[in-house]
């Protein structure tokens, strides 16, 4: 695995899932922009209460940071063609409400 640290958009709304043995995790994928200026989805799932918490408190089109375990396949699209796949477990989710909380906590403790 890749240690990775992702920045896009929502892309669809996150969702809440069960697993067969009852432990709950989040879904959701996230566009990030490409320097070819292209875009790419990566597929992400939180197993860990604070990143699926945070995840599930977003909406399409929220801007979103996400550290954790990249990993890197492919699969082939409806016209034949390899495409690479990007799937993300994440370990730590960074929101514009995380960003706002910290700074205010720097300006009081200053």
């Amino acid at each position: 695995m890749i240690d990775a640290l992702i920045a896009g958009r929502l892309y669809g709304t996150p969702q809440h899932r069960t697993s067969k043995n009852g432990n709950a995790f989040a879904t959701a994928k996230v566009r990030t922009a490409m320097a070819n200026g292209e875009s790419s989805i990566v597929n992400v799932v939180a197993f860990s209460d604070t990143a699926r918490t945070a995840l599930l408190g977003l909406a399409e089109g929220d801007s979103v940071a996400i550290a954790g375990e990249l990993k890197v396949s492919t699969y082939t699209d409806k016209h034949g063609a390899a495409r690479p796949s990007l799937d993300l477990t994440a370990h730590v989710v960074l929101t514009e409400y995380h960003v706002q909380r910290k700074r205010k906590a720097v300006e009081v403790a200053a």
